[in-house]
């Protein structure tokens, strides 16, 4: 009988430890609201402290407001050129309007044109490269305008 209570325990212990790492892995994840409101204080940002102290905070901030679980703010010119990259600064000064997902997808493009005519608004589904698993995934964008020709996105991914 003792043999099977440990066994017993043992189970429900591993169970317990999978069904808590599930749920920790879950909450790393973004909500849509999460996103929009990210872009919201992302907007009132560069309108309060100026656009290149603002792209500086989106950029070199490792976490914080801008920068939470798997949500980061990037930016971008209308011509395309990348003016603050959460996620990897390295993207800062390059055009990417042409670039692609896997799909064929010219989602900086679509972003753009969409912000363009819209003001704000969610862009997706697109593919893109998951730093956490290293594995293309449905994302999404929440973009709006920023000051002159500009636009300030959070992205994120669809839940599985």
């Amino acid at each position: 009988m003792k043999q099977q209570t440990r066994i017993q325990l043992v189970l429900a212990t591993i169970f317990l430890t999978m069904m808590c790492s599930a749920s920790a892995m879950a909450a790393e994840h973004g909500t849509e609201a999460e996103a929009q409101d990210m872009v919201k204080k992302a907007v009132a940002l560069v309108k309060s402290a100026g656009p290149e102290k603002a792209y500086k905070v989106f950029t070199e901030h490792t976490d914080g407001a801008f920068k939470e679980k798997d949500l980061y703010v990037f930016a971008y010119s209308f011509d395309g050129t990348c003016i603050a990259q959460g996620a990897n600064p390295k993207m800062v000064g390059k055009n990417l309007l042409a670039m692609k997902d896997v799909d064929g997808n010219a989602f900086i493009k679509g972003m753009i044109d969409m912000v363009k005519t819209s003001s704000k608004g969610w862009y997706g589904p697109y593919k893109f490269s998951n730093p956490a698993n290293q594995s293309y995934e449905l994302k999404k964008s929440y973009c709006e305008r920023g000051t002159g020709d500009t636009m300030l996105c959070v992205g994120t991914y669809f839940e599985k």
